[in-house]
């Protein structure tokens, strides 16, 4: 599994049309094959960052997604969404792969 992890700069005055955007990614990566693990919007602190984590079977599924994305009226709709109203101003992305099983300090030979 590879994970896509989002950090964006929003327009903290844009913070509905962001929610908006997020809502339908969530949606459009799902019914694409992909799963959301959500986005998290500004609440205290910093009123201009916002997140958003979501995975794929494997780099070459997401390769296949963004091939189609770029064919998909829904997802392009939703880019020009954003790019209309201005909310996303910047964004990172990085890839990662998710631990999601634990162990023990034993069982792993940190403690002897």
């Amino acid at each position: 599994m590879i994970t896509c992890t989002l950090t964006y700069i929003i327009d903290p005055l844009q913070v509905d049309e962001f929610e908006a955007y997020s809502k339908a990614w969530i949606y459009l990566i799902t019914r694409m094959g992909g799963t959301h693990h959500g986005y998290w919007l500004p609440h205290e602190g910093p009123n201009n960052k916002a997140h958003a984590a979501f995975s794929f079977p494997s780099l070459a599924a997401y390769e296949v997604y963004r091939s189609e994305l770029e064919q998909d009226a829904e997802c392009q709709a939703v880019l020009k969404f954003a790019a209309d109203n201005r909310c996303i101003l910047s964004y990172d992305r990085s890839f990662t792969r998710p631990v999601l099983t634990g162990a023990s300090p034993q069982e792993l030979g940190i403690i002897k």
